[in-house]
């Protein structure tokens, strides 16, 4: 009964959110946050950050996690403190937290208490791992990492769909080198440096996993970051979920469903398959950071004997 119960309330929040429009959403966000600031030094800081990437089931994560009984999450996705709203300060960041004494509460009781917040920027963004090593050095990474010729066509279409891109998809991934010319020094040099070009435009960078990943582990050990492929949070959801929570240190537990939630309307997924001669100038750029990769985690990420997702 409990579960018929929560997955129905899911049901009707999804609907919620679909004829929501996103300004509105944004705003009762920004209400509910401005709220939530006055209390800010009563509030805790999160154990686990889902790092990213981009189009790799991290909303689909979020979903499951955030409703575990033993998991309060964070206020909304994408908080992008790490990232782009660094200079917005700590007190805002920790406004989008539980109250610590909730933390407490559930010490007192016997019980696990778990917060996590999901940016996928985090993962790429090269002023990340440093900013949030010096603030939750103790959090558990968790980063999903997707095919990268899929991820890259994946993250041109929603670029399209949200009015980011105007090129067809050969034209900005031949040009993508020119646009991303100088982001990255621009980004360590700036704190404040919003990274619109290095964000939107970074269908082939963002799959170049072994970098973003090494940045990471130079301010994390090793046994503080899970990485897991995406297609196995879809192919196996519950085998890859309990993974997912041992790491954590939770108990057990699924969702009703593992519903995919990439999108609140399955329509809003449907794209074309790209022409061929796209694929194989894929491939040949990431046939490099591939094996960069495999040398770095193992062969459970030598893409070519999985299946796409």
């Amino acid at each position: 009964m409990a579960r018929m119960t929560d997955r129905l309330r899911q049901d009707a929040a999804d609907r919620l959110k679909a004829i929501t429009p996103l300004p509105l959403r944004r705003r009762l966000v920004k209400v509910r946050l401005g709220t939530r600031e006055r209390t800010a030094g009563l509030r805790t800081l999160p154990d686990v950050l889902i790092i990213g990437a981009q189009r790799s089931g991290t909303s689909s994560l979020y979903k499951y996690l955030g409703r575990h009984p033993n998991v309060a999450p964070s206020l909304r996705k994408e908080i992008e403190y790490f990232s782009v709203d660094y200079p917005k300060g700590e007190e805002w960041y920790r406004a989008h937290f539980p109250l610590s004494v909730r933390r407490q509460g559930a010490s007192a009781l016997g019980r696990p208490f778990v917060t996590f917040e999901a940016t996928p920027d985090y993962l790429f963004d090269p002023r990340a791992p440093a900013r949030a090593q010096a603030l939750v050095p103790g959090a558990k990474l968790i980063a999903m990492l997707r095919e990268p010729v899929e991820r890259a066509v994946s993250h041109y279409h929603h670029s399209v769909r949200n009015g980011l891109e105007d090129l067809d998809l050969e034209t900005a991934l031949r040009t993508e080198d020119e646009r991303l010319e100088g982001e990255i020094e621009r980004c360590l040099a700036d704190p404040s440096y919003p990274a619109y070009p290095l964000r939107r435009y970074s269908y082939m960078a963002r799959g170049r996993y072994a970098e973003q990943i090494e940045r990471w582990l130079e301010h994390y050990p090793a046994e503080q970051v899970l990485v897991v492929p995406s297609a196995d949070l879809f192919s196996t959801p519950a085998e890859t979920f309990d993974r997912i929570l041992e790491f954590i240190g939770l108990p057990s537990w699924h969702p009703p469903e593992f519903r995919n939630y990439s999108y609140v309307n399955a329509l809003d997924g449907d794209y074309p398959e790209p022409p061929a001669a796209v694929r194989d100038y894929l491939r040949a750029r990431f046939e490099e950071p591939n094996e960069r990769l495999v040398a770095l985690l193992g062969e459970e990420f030598r893409w070519d004997a999985q299946p796409a997702r």
